[in-house]
């Protein structure tokens, strides 16, 4: 979208936005900003880069993005027209309207624990 082509690692998007083919399965080309954009750094990725991905997002549309960095166990929450947000630890983090759902940075970070028996599913 807008010229660039983005595939953050993990998308949501209201399935209001979604167009359904004569066979009602998903278009393919779906070509707009998700309304939920989730980046997860990797050790071989500049932040930069991934930051400037999810504010190209919220230019076009987005309603949330979150870098989550597993090396300092943060979510670096961006909003449009505000300044971004680092949650850690138990600090909920932000979720789109559409979502009932309530999550802190250290619930995401539990689900990389290998063998960690106390996770619960959402």
């Amino acid at each position: 979208f807008a010229g660039r082509s983005i595939v953050p690692d993990v998308a949501v998007v209201a399935w209001s936005r979604i167009r359904i083919n004569a066979s009602g399965e998903p278009e393919d080309d779906f070509t707009d900003a998700p309304d939920w954009t989730i980046e997860i750094l990797s050790p071989d990725q500049k932040a930069t880069r991934v930051i400037d991905n999810i504010l190209h997002c919220l230019r076009h549309g987005c309603k949330l993005g979150w870098m989550i960095d597993p090396d300092d166990y943060s979510v670096l929450v961006f909003m449009p027209q505000q300044e971004p947000v680092i949650c850690r630890g138990d600090r909920p983090l932000p979720v789109i309207q559409l979502i009932d759902l309530t999550l802190t940075a250290a619930q995401v970070f539990s689900w990389l624990q290998v063998g960690n028996q106390s996770v619960e599913p959402l």
